[in-house]
């Protein structure tokens, strides 16, 4: 959504009057609304929030959970520090059903099954979170989302009457499986996630905590029941299909990861061949690779060590973009070499052999599309960890 869409949420957010006392009526309806996935790869998760409807009172509101604002001080700073903070905007629901037909993606409302008292709680809590100084959160896209916030409520406003059930889903997987059963996987952007997460996307995860993506909210809802009078019940009433749009699936471009990196993976290991025969080394080829990997390796060890992202320590794909190479790399471009740089190369080459090693016995799974460049770095560090102190002048 456009930065021109968020601003009207704010607004319609902050100016609309607070309607906490209210008293809802026994029509009064509480749902848990769940969107397609887009196009966009940060949109191919779905969204999730929650309605309340009350048509006595002419009241139709969703209070939605994913609001950020992108104009805000050091936005991009504190996001790459760990420090998302995220919005509950509260509007008129009719604003949030244009935005997602104009963007044709389905939207699927479950009306949950409650009593009076129970709507009028969860409608005080909303009120009371959707204020001024409580609809900021701390935002992470794992364990406090736009999902998670919906059934930690739901937890909340219901306690031990809620009962969710597991039966119809597949239990085991890690919050990595979870994550790129969502997405594409020959993507820019699922690279990128799965460059910069480390071992903890490789746990499993518990039933409750699958509940990150909008799916599992969809179908562990679907599935709970609330006990009644003692007696348990569908926890969903009722459900309707507001939006009838076919699945979207995130676009992925001709130029993907895989191929670019086979390319240049493949250029690599022939100009390599050519160094060979000619007993020489191509020093820009060196150049790209060792610092390139070496930036990467320091945004890396950035997130790990000075973020406060959940899913940025204990990242293995350091042994590939290994942090130190970015000042190696500028080494190299020198017409004589210390000699202790070819042990440094036989280093990198046990980095190398170290990878799937984690990645068979799933300590790490590592991005498929990488293996181009694993194979490219294996054969250029031990040409040069062979070859380094030989080359002609």
């Amino acid at each position: 959504m456009n930065k021109k869409y968020f601003l009207l949420l704010f607004l319609l957010s902050i100016y609309s009057p607070l309607k906490a006392q209210l008293q809802l009526s026994e029509y009064a309806e509480v749902s848990i609304i769940t969107v397609g996935p887009g196009e966009e790869f940060f949109l191919a998760f779905g969204h999730s929030a929650i309605r309340v409807k009350d048509p006595v009172l002419n009241l139709d509101l969703i209070y939605n959970y994913g609001v950020f604002d992108f104009n805000a001080p050091n936005f991009l700073l504190n996001s790459a520090k760990g420090n998302m903070i995220y919005s509950l905007a509260r509007y008129d629901f009719k604003y949030f059903l244009t935005s997602y037909k104009r963007e044709k993606r389905w939207l699927k409302e479950q009306v949950l099954n409650l009593d009076l008292l129970e709507k009028q709680s969860y409608f005080k809590f909303l009120e009371n979170n959707a204020s001024p100084e409580n609809r900021n959160y701390l935002y992470d896209p794992y364990f406090n989302n736009c999902a998670t916030k919906l059934r930690d409520i739901t937890r909340l406003v219901l306690g031990d009457k809620l009962a969710f059930n597991d039966n119809n889903i597949e239990n085991g997987l890690t919050f990595r499986q979870l994550t790129n059963h969502e997405i594409a996987w020959n993507s820019w952007g699922t690279f990128g996630l799965n460059l910069i997460a480390g071992t903890k996307l490789d746990e499993k995860a518990t039933f409750n905590e699958y509940m990150f993506l909008p799916d599992y909210i969809y179908s562990s809802f679907k599935n709970a029941t609330v006990f009644i009078r003692n007696q348990p019940e569908k926890l969903v009433k009722k459900e309707v299909v507001l939006l009838n749009f076919k699945e979207k699936e995130a676009k992925s471009s001709i130029f993907n990861p895989f191929l670019i990196f086979s390319i240049f993976a493949f250029l690599g290991i022939y100009i390599t061949y050519k160094d060979l025969k000619n007993n020489k080394r191509t020093k820009s080829l060196d150049f790209i690779i060792l610092f390139t990997t070496g930036l990467i390796g320091t945004v890396l060890v950035f997130l790990w060590f000075f973020s406060t992202h959940s899913t940025a320590p204990n990242n293995f794909n350091l042994l590939f973009t290994f942090a130190p190479n970015v000042i190696v790399a500028f080494l190299l471009l020198k017409t004589h070499q210390p000699k202790w740089l070819k042990k440094y190369m036989q280093l990198l080459l046990i980095l190398l052999v170290i990878i799937p090693i984690l990645w068979i016995v799933e300590i790490q799974v590592f991005p498929v599309v990488i293996i181009p460049l694993l194979v490219l770095l294996a054969v250029r560090y031990y040409y040069l960890s062979k070859k380094l102190l030989t080359f002609k002048i």
